[in-house]
């Protein structure tokens, strides 16, 4: 099917003939390329943050003790979170200026060599502390590229969407969060249970992390048969263009960015405790087995694939902020029963609390993608949308597993950690009542593209 070549919609007679077909084919694609290529990316970033718990202390930072260790080993990972917010400013100035597909395109090439080359990376027995510092610098690479695909996966399966069904096309590429921790998660754990301890810790480590490279490949591929969604490329041909859109969403709307970034506490801070800092809390402090608590977490995952688009599917329903706003009450409520499952070093009751942590997670991750988009102009959605969504990395996941550490290693207890939680969720809710409402332009780009799929 021909196509115009700024690879929109066709006009005149012969384009608003296929326009129909071409909009089924391309929602389709659209969800699918998205949630591909959010499962590649956080693939990447999901295998860091389990080697920097498992692996990483000794390789890159031997000589100090475990908690020393561990706290340096979840500083590398934190200058990730600190680089997202720069990936959103970069690639979200580029993708509402020359379009979601060119961006998306991009991000997943700087996700994948950063993942492949840290899978590359020699030890600090081999090169000193070269090891650490290139690392770091790969890491940042990594955040970089993360903080500026959220944005575009989003956009590119939302714009493409049904004004009914918003909430649940955006939480497809949201489920490429469950999908990329199951695939992390479960690289890991069969090398792991296929090596030794010492293998493991030498070379095992870096085999998920060469894996990456197919991953990208199949991405590429998904990716270019994708078009460019219709509402921006109608801002193109009506030449509405932003020309400062990270400066401009600033400038109209800064209490949407903020209070994006705050609604994320929430979510994004009790997430990394319940995938990244469980599985150093559950193995050094209550000795737990490392893959029984991968095995749990794998299980988690699976659960995800199902109740991300359902709560997604859910706020189309009954509304974004109801349902968000539930699942904030009960993760609050939920911060001192999951750390007594966990204390408990049952195997049933530990799986429990994992699960359950996970799925009150995703109460609030279906609608996120969702809630957060639809406050911005479609000129500035991309920069907005990307930035408000990364900002919480710097106040929210980044600093969750250190500040967990912090306190395990000062009190020898969960408490204060529970006390962390529930603070979290109080900053959230007061940043869902101050979130401005979606803004006209959402409700106008789809209807326009609903009275063309009925030509």
């Amino acid at each position: 099917m021909a196509t115009e070549a700024n690879g929109s919609i066709p006009a005149g007679p012969a384009g608003q003939r296929n326009t129909a077909a071409l909009t089924k084919s391309q929602r389709t694609k659209a969800a699918f390329a998205s949630t591909i290529g959010t499962t590649i990316e956080w693939y990447d970033f999901f295998l860091y943050g389990t080697a920097a718990a498992l692996v990483f202390p000794a390789v890159f930072f031997p000589g100090e003790s475990a908690l020393a260790g561990t706290l340096l080993s979840f500083s590398t990972q934190f200058v990730g979170f600190a680089a997202r917010p720069i990936g959103a400013a970069i690639f979200g100035h580029y993708g509402d200026r020359i379009g979601r597909k060119a961006a998306l395109i991009a991000t997943l090439t700087l996700m994948g060599v950063a993942t492949v080359l840290m899978g590359v990376l020699p030890g600090y027995a081999t090169i000193g502390v070269w090891a650490p510092i290139l690392l770091t610098l790969l890491r940042i690479v990594q955040g970089i590229g993360v903080g500026g695909e959220w944005g575009g996966s989003v956009l590119m399966s939302m714009e493409w969407g049904s004004n009914k069904r918003r909430g649940f096309m955006a939480s497809l590429p949201q489920l490429g969060v469950p999908i990329g921790l199951l695939l992390s998660t479960l690289a890991v754990r069969i090398v792991s249970g296929s090596t030794t301890a010492h293998q493991f810790e030498t070379w095992g480590w870096r085999i998920p992390f060469l894996i990456s490279i197919v991953l990208v490949g199949i991405g590429f591929y998904v990716r270019l048969a994708v078009l460019e969604t219709p509402q921006f490329a109608r801002l193109r041909k009506e030449k509405a263009v932003v020309k400062q859109p990270v400066l401009e969403v600033f400038r109209t709307q800064p209490r949407a960015v903020f209070t994006s970034a705050f609604v994320r506490m929430a979510e994004q801070a009790p997430f990394y405790l319940f995938i990244t800092f469980v599985l150093a809390y559950g193995e050094k402090h209550l000795e737990l087995n490392r893959n029984d608590l991968l095995n749990d977490t794998l299980v988690a995952a699976a659960i995800g694939f199902v109740s991300v688009p359902l709560f997604g599917f859910l706020s189309d329903i009954l509304g974004r902020r109801l349902v968000y706003g539930t699942g904030i009450v009960l993760v609050g409520l939920f911060a001192f029963p999951y750390y007594g499952l966990l204390n408990s070093k049952e195997s049933g009751l530990v799986l429990l609390g994992i699960v359950v942590s996970l799925i009150l997670h995703d109460i609030m991750y279906g609608p996120q993608a969702a809630l957060i988009s639809e406050t911005f102009g479609t000129g500035v959605r991309y920069s907005g949308a990307g930035l408000g969504y990364q900002l919480a990395s710097i106040i929210a996941g980044g600093p969750a597993p250190l500040i967990a550490t912090a306190i395990l290693a000062s009190t020898g207890s969960s408490t204060w950690i529970s006390l962390y939680i529930i603070g979290c969720a109080i900053v959230s809710m007061i940043a869902l009542l101050l979130m401005p409402q979606p803004h006209a332009s959402v409700h106008s780009d789809a209807e326009e593209l609903e009275r063309e799929l009925a030509r």
